[in-house]
């Protein structure tokens, strides 16, 4: 028994140093393109990887993150984009769930219920509701058009809450840029916050430093846009255009960042 839980161990460990080095190896790729040729190799060896340890925490975040990043970014359709990102919902309950059994089953229940069960996790658990939380964002955004996805956005914002409440420094960026979207995402009549949003945006940035990019493209796409503020529009994009796109753990979303910047001032003058 105790060798076998040592081996367990080990494969775990295995697996976390793997997936890490595979995050941080896509996130320095300075080239689009290579992840999103290369990307589902990846995504086949993390199935194989569930697979052979479906109870493993550390392969199933890695599955989430990765197939939400893929789904969300470079499905090419929105049929495909739906069927990734519903995958990465997949295994974000999964690695919820065989982190804290009081997770199992979260997808399934009422909003009220589900913010009680949120309530009930601990600190521990805040790398997998963070892995199960990008999966909502990543399924959101690809099928934001559709007001059954629409619906599940307060459960996302929930999750992302609470991550903060558990832990606050845990991926503190990464949480305040998706608040800031969900807040934004929907016009104020129907349920956005922009004043919350806008804090959001104003607190990833501050905390980035200014290194990832992606914040300020956001930023003008749902919040500048959304309000007709072309200044401040025109502004966060020129900033993106004028950055230094190379910087460790956001150049590959740094370089599709100003792509979109890009893309967004060409079509300012239309949308205004």
């Amino acid at each position: 028994m105790l060798l076998t839980q040592g081996c367990a161990s080990l494969v775990s460990r295995a697996t976390s140093d793997m997936a890490a080095n595979l995050s941080a190896a896509i996130l320095n790729q300075r080239d689009p393109a290579v992840v999103r040729d290369g990307a589902p190799a990846y995504l086949l060896m993390l199935d194989s990887l569930v697979e052979g340890n479906p109870g493993d925490p550390a392969s199933l975040r890695a599955a989430a993150e990765l197939y939400a990043m893929y789904g969300a970014l470079f499905a090419g359709d929105p049929d495909r984009g739906d069927l990734l990102t519903s995958q990465a919902l997949g295994y974000g309950e999964r690695a919820l769930c065989a982190t804290d059994q009081r997770a199992c089953g979260l997808d399934k229940l009422h909003y009220p219920e589900y913010l009680e069960r949120l309530n009930a996790l601990r600190a521990a658990d805040a790398p997998a509701l963070y892995s199960y939380g990008l999966a909502w964002v990543a399924y959101i955004r690809v099928n934001g058009a559709k007001m059954s996805a629409l619906a599940k956005l307060p459960r996302a914002q929930a999750t992302f809450e609470r991550i903060q409440q558990l832990d606050p420094a845990y991926q503190a960026v990464n949480v305040q840029h998706y608040l800031a979207v969900l807040d934004t995402a929907r016009p104020p009549a129907i349920g956005g916050d922009f004043d919350s949003g806008k804090k959001h945006f104003e607190r990833a940035i501050q905390l980035s430093g200014g290194t990832d990019l992606s914040i300020l493209v956001d930023y003008a796409r749902y919040y500048a846009r959304t309000l007709y503020e072309r200044d401040l529009h025109d502004r966060l994009l020129h900033q993106v255009l004028d950055a230094d796109p190379v910087q460790e753990g956001h150049t590959l979303f740094n370089v599709m960042a100003q792509q979109q910047a890009r893309e967004l001032l060409d079509s300012a003058d239309d949308y205004f």
